[in-house]
């Protein structure tokens, strides 16, 4: 296709900061609700009538003590920022989600002057190392940004020398009351907030909460968990584990961490919606005709085949990513930007979604293929994945929302490893124009002539459009456009990883993109039912070739409901 002339003017159809455009100031990622001030990164604007932020409807255990709140004595205020400190612990530093994502993004934030002053990093894990051995390890994966290389180096020394160790083990509280001894030599006597981010398996989630709480809590300021998924494999697990957690923690102090929430495309989504007047009209059954949230990477398990076969695509990717997109794409309008505000309206949507049924799902495994002279393996020939196992690598998956904005509007789902590409997005389909007096000029398959708005999550991201036009010339003949707002082009500078925004929130004590237990709840609901009869009746997985566009049974799946997937059509908007 021609390269189009069109382009959307982010000024009239995308909300950014005031004087943003022409701004040289680093990229602070403050919501509406928060105000910037310089090393003291972004400050909630609202405060309560002691002086607190606000916190919104507490969906805690009863059985914690009613006076406790973030692990703080309700009543009791902190003294002025400078007085305040915070200590982060990454329990299982020396993982791959530690060393790849956590200390990074810790770096990150600090490069960018949004952490606060005072501030103490300590990894804790089972392994025997020395401070300077973690700053070893930490230092070989801390960049700095493309666009913000100045003082580089010296950045860096200043981070980690504010990093230290402890080993212990995870079940024991001995090696976390050693933690709590060296944290409050750091702390100084400045009033402690800490934050312990679990970068460990589930199965152990409890044990470290249990031994943590009990003897490396702050004695006076706040006390927070972040907590990677899975959060278990089904509605049975995932209760168990919520219900173990409250034993020790309130609700307000589990932050239950899916960081595609924190991507930069998911927090527009929101704001594209219903800050543009010409899109909240739209979003309905009465102008949409289908939603696709697609999930593909380009490589299979590569050695981690122990892990997912526990899992599988299911449960690592719908459930939780595309789930929760979902679920901010087809909420009603919240009565404000408050964290309790926008995760009620979620949960609202994810009570009105069917059931997952067995012939509303299509499961596939990739097998080995060659292509180009070289050999890709198949999902059963990685050693670590179990001899004849049948743990689906792609899904497809039709879901409907029982409610009067989206009835009868099938919402697709599709992720997939080993696939032809790696992408992630969301693709709106309109229904086509009545009595479109250019139907001789489209031809007889009007589908195809429909606009589809396209937000593009990953990688290269993008907004785009597609819209019908004339051809310049003396006859008339159509082409589709692309109205398009390149990230790339428009904003000169680098996007914040996801983690970078996920941990400033759980510093600040901001919710909005973390995962409430009653909004688990609700959407283990809607795919625990599949997934069990999906492995009582030991459903084989149609097999698709490594590098392939999956398994034919998705366009199938499709089918049954008029849809074809956006990303298929040999016009899915690259660039």
């Amino acid at each position: 296709m021609a390269a189009t002339a069109f382009r959307f003017h982010p000024a009239a159809f995308f909300s950014a900061h005031p004087g943003e455009a022409g701004a040289k100031r680093p990229l602070h990622h403050c919501p509406p609700h928060r105000i910037l001030v310089p090393r003291r990164a972004c400050l909630l604007r609202a405060k309560s009538s002691n002086g607190l932020p606000q916190i919104g409807a507490s969906f805690g255990n009863t059985n914690v003590p009613a006076e406790v709140l973030d692990g703080r004595p309700a009543g009791d205020g902190p003294p002025e920022q400078g007085g305040s400190t915070v200590s982060i612990t990454v329990v299982g530093a020396s993982g791959d989600l530690a060393k790849k994502k956590i200390f990074p993004a810790l770096f990150a934030l600090f490069y960018e002057d949004c952490l606060p002053e005072h501030f103490t990093v300590f990894g804790y894990a089972r392994s025997k190392m020395s401070d300077e051995e973690l700053r070893t390890m930490i230092s070989r994966t801390l960049t700095c940004r493309i666009d913000k290389r100045e003082n580089c180096g010296d950045k860096m020394e200043q981070f980690l020398q504010r990093c230290f160790y402890q080993s212990g083990q995870y079940n024991t509280e001995e090696g976390f009351a050693e933690l709590d001894r060296k944290l409050k030599e750091k702390e100084e006597g400045r009033l402690p907030n800490r934050l312990f981010y679990l970068s460990i398996p589930p199965n152990i989630f409890v044990d470290v909460v249990r031994s943590a709480s009990r003897t490396a809590s702050s004695s006076s300021g706040w006390t927070r968990f972040i907590v990677e998924k899975p959060f278990g494999r089904d509605s049975e697990s995932s209760g168990e584990l919520t219900r173990s957690l409250k034993k020790y923690l309130a609700e307000e102090q589990i932050f239950r961490i899916d960081h595609y929430l924190g991507k930069e495309l998911v927090e527009n989504l929101s704001v594209l919606r219903f800050s543009n007047l010409v899109f909240e009209p739209l979003w309905s059954r009465n102008y949409i005709r289908n939603v696709q949230l697609i999930f593909s990477e380009d490589f299979g398990t590569e050695g981690r085949g122990g892990y997912f076969d526990n899992y599988g695509i299911i449960r690592d990717i719908m459930q939780n990513h595309l789930l929760q997109i979902l679920a901010l794409f087809a909420m009603e309008t919240p009565v404000s930007l408050d964290a309790e505000d926008i995760r009620n309206e979620k949960v609202k949507v994810l009570r009105s979604m069917r059931q997952l049924k067995l012939e509303d799902v299509v499961v596939g495994q990739y097998k080995g293929h060659t292509r180009g002279g070289k050999s890709f393996p198949g999902y059963a020939d990685d050693p670590t994945v179990p001899k004849g196992s049948i743990t689906p690598t792609f899904a497809a998956a039709a879901l409907f929302i029982d409610n009067a904005r989206w009835d009868g509007v099938p919402f697709l789902m599709k992720a997939g490893k080993a696939l032809h590409t790696r992408r992630a997005e969301i693709r709106v389909q309109f229904r086509r124009v009545p009595g479109n007096l250019y139907r001789r000029n489209i031809g007889t398959d009007l589908d195809t002539a429909t606009n589809e708005l396209v937000l593009r999550v990953q990688p290269d991201e993008a907004i785009y459009l597609k819209i019908n036009n004339k051809v310049p010339g003396l006859g008339m003949r159509l082409d589709r456009s692309n109205l398009n707002l390149l990230y790339s082009e428009r904003y000169r500078r680098e996007i914040p990883d996801a983690y970078e925004r996920l941990l400033l929130d759980a510093i600040e004590g901001e919710r909005r993109l973390f995962i409430r237990s009653d909004e688990l709840d609700a959407a283990w609901g809607i795919f625990t039912p599949v997934l069990r009869e999906l492995e009582d009746k030991r459903v084989a997985p149609e097999l698709y070739p490594y590098g392939s566009r999956g398994p034919v049974g998705a366009h199938y799946l499709a089918a049954n409901y008029n849809v074809r997937w956006g990303d298929v059509t040999g016009d899915d908007g690259s660039f």
